[in-house]
């Protein structure tokens, strides 16, 4: 209680008589974090076990049927002055078998939030999120996608930046400044799923070195206008997703190399709620040294709710994706169409099943996808996931999965 009425007392202090900036007011805090009461922090997070289950034998030989991995998330919380002030640390880890790649730790987030009435500032390690549709987020670029845990790339790394908000009646103007680029992690040579042979990350390129590669900048615009969730953005920096070079040396040994460009990229994403109807629509324009290229997908949700007042609700989703740099794309779906269905029982266990399948307009290859989660007890939840290649040829891009399809059973506990 003394060092409460201590802190208290000297930042009444600080605040009254001192003329300070918030600037000094975040390094002040800082400085006295250590002294909050210990009451005043939330724990929460979760530890699990994880089975990646191949039932096709690889087609490398250092490969493996079957992965298991143990992971911890943990999120330290702190909020005061009213809710206005916000501190987060998320750590995670996860121990795996065989692949020494997907062994790996991040600080998904540790930052700092102070709200005002108009405006906010968020300084730190965070994850932000863009984007509506389903199949994939093209304008979704501000965190590196973390491919070792989780290859539908909905899993971030944390990254540094400084983010000023701006709120106003005409919208939400979100300013970024991203210090240090992230390089997207690859799984290792006995690591599933993988290309054949495996990225080498190690051998990464770049357009920028130096401040030019670790510096990016990025502005949103957000506001909803009746049914209508509108948001431009604007980037520029090192790109997110590498271009893969194929390259073969003397020997004849076969390389596949990240080549990470320098863009500018203009985004914008739309949703429309309309009774039943989610409208969706994500586009990017990306400007490069070498080129100029756009990419779209659109479509839809049609959601069926409480069918027969059991309070199950049914989705049925569709959507068209296009990107005009064809082979040299960084995601496989060029031409292709995406239908869904959803599953939300709205029950006390939380159980949400969705399946999917994208089929390539072109090749008629098919990737299909569902996830399903339940949880039990209160604390624990399972999840699985099915993934199946189906289709591909020689030459085709994800030809390297045809013996790659599996499932994934993770069991986690939440505290």
């Amino acid at each position: 209680m003394v060092l409460k009425a201590a802190y208290i007392t000297w930042v009444k202090i600080w605040h009254d008589v001192v003329p300070v900036s918030r600037w000094q007011y975040l390094w002040l805090f800082f400085c006295l974090l250590p002294i909050q009461p210990l009451y005043a922090w939330e724990l929460s997070g979760y530890v699990g076990i994880e089975d990646l289950a191949f039932y096709e034998q690889p087609v490398d030989s250092r490969q493996h049927m079957n992965y298991l991995s143990g992971v911890i998330e943990a999120e330290l919380y702190h909020e005061w002055d009213n809710g206005n002030q916000v501190f987060a640390f998320v750590p995670f880890f996860r121990g795996a078998q065989y692949d020494s790649n997907r062994t790996h730790f991040d600080i998904r987030e540790l930052t700092y939030v102070y709200a005002a009435e108009e405006w906010e500032f968020r300084f730190g390690i965070r994850k932000v999120f863009w984007g509506v549709t389903e199949s994939v987020h093209l304008v979704d670029i501000i965190n590196q996608r973390d491919m070792v845990e989780n290859t539908d790339g909905e899993d971030k790394l944390g990254q540094p930046m400084i983010n000023f908000a701006w709120i106003q009646d005409w919208g939400t103007l979100d300013f970024f400044l991203l210090p240090g680029f992230r390089e997207m992690p690859f799984t290792g040579v006995e690591g599933r799923p993988r290309t054949q042979p495996a990225v080498s990350g190690d051998q990464a390129r770049f357009d920028k070195n130096g401040f030019a590669r670790q510096m990016a900048y990025a502005i949103r615009w957000s506001h909803s206008i009746g049914d209508w969730d509108i948001g431009l953005s604007n980037f520029y920096g090192t790109s997110r997703d590498p271009i893969f070079l194929v390259e073969q040396d003397s020997a004849g040994q076969v390389s596949i190399i990240p080549y990470y460009q320098n863009i500018n990229q203009t985004g914008l994403d739309v949703q429309a709620t309309i009774e039943s109807w989610l409208l969706k629509l994500e586009m990017i324009v990306r400007v490069s040294e070498s080129d100029t290229t756009f990419a779209t997908v659109a479509g839809f949700e049609y959601t069926f709710f409480n069918i027969a007042e059991t309070g199950l609700d049914i989705g049925l989703l569709a959507e068209y994706l296009y990107d005009s740099r064809g082979l040299i794309a960084p995601t496989a779906f060029q031409d292709d169409f995406f239908t869904g269905i959803r599953f939300a029982l709205n029950d006390v266990q939380d159980t949400q099943i969705l399946a999917g399948v994208i089929v390539d307009s072109n090749t008629y290859e098919q990737f299909y996808n569902i996830e399903a989660s339940r949880r039990f007890f209160e604390n624990f939840r399972l999840e699985v996931e099915a993934r199946f290649f189906n289709g591909a040829s020689p030459g085709d891009r994800t030809y390297s999965f045809r013996k790659d399809s599996h499932f994934r059973f993770e069991l986690s506990y939440h505290f």
